[in-house]
């Protein structure tokens, strides 16, 4: 059995360099079928290929709040969902449990309407398991909590009061609807301070002109409703959520 002779030791050295070249020449004109075009040239090889560039960054959008001076958490937030378009288009409710105040845009962030809220009467960010369910006069202090969140806004009928409401959150019988009228709600509804809205069961009561003549055509032609969280970070709420008027950091090599 005869064995091939071996090529001379050059030889093999060039055919090995030509090689690679062709190997490198071949994945490089893969990444131009694949990948957005950015002139590279290699010197003395007449060649020039296209290497990848980073995707641009969404540029920041921001809502406009007219006359209206919101919380630095209500600007953020508001910019951040006209940004993302987290809203999918539709007009959104942004609820400032800290300033118990609810802002009403349009699908591009324009203020529409705000107004003052009666919210529940619990500090707290999360819904008490089975409060649905549970008769009004069993629920505890502590479980009077206005969940915090993201949530489609849908028209309903309450059924203990018999008229049309603004559904939140439907399993935790949480809605936005027109203020009860008794003088205690009316009262802290007027008051100046926040603390003073806080007397509801979870629920969001709004003034009537303001739940008939803007929240509820919104609502009827499709909302997202942002409830913005007192003990927890806009972050920790919302998992998307990003400043965007953060300035950019680069990594460090």
């Amino acid at each position: 059995m005869t064995r091939p002779m071996p090529a001379p030791p050059g030889d093999s050295i060039l055919e090995f360099l030509g090689a690679v070249r062709r190997g490198v020449l071949l994945g490089v004109a893969a990444l131009v079928l694949v990948l957005p075009p950015a002139a590279v040239h290699f010197p003395g090889s007449g060649l020039a290929v296209a290497l990848p560039q980073p995707a641009p960054a969404t540029p920041a959008r921001h809502a406009s709040f007219g006359a209206e001076s919101p919380s630095q958490d209500v600007r953020r937030m508001a910019n951040w969902v006209v940004t993302s378009r987290n809203n999918e288009l539709l007009s959104f409710v942004i609820v400032d449990k800290k300033q118990a105040k609810v802002f009403l845009f349009d699908p591009q962030g324009r203020l529409k309407a705000a107004t003052a809220a009666l919210l529940g009467s619990a500090r707290g960010d999360d819904t008490a398991p089975g409060i649905g369910n549970k008769p009004i006069h069993l629920v505890l202090a502590e479980e009077k909590t206005t969940p915090a969140g993201r949530f489609i806004a849908q028209m309903g009928v309450s059924s203990t009061r018999g008229e049309d409401v603004v559904w939140v959150d439907y399993d935790a019988a949480v809605s936005m609807h027109r203020v009860i009228k008794v003088p205690e709600r009316l009262k802290g509804l007027a008051s100046p301070k926040a603390d003073a809205k806080r007397m509801s069961f979870g629920c969001i009561n709004l003034p009537d002109a303001f739940y008939e003549k803007a929240l509820r055509p919104a609502v009827r032609s499709g909302a997202v409703i942002y409830i913005l969280p007192e003990t927890r970070s806009l972050r920790e709420t919302f998992a998307a959520y990003y400043d965007v008027d953060a300035p950019v950091k680069l990594a460090q090599h």
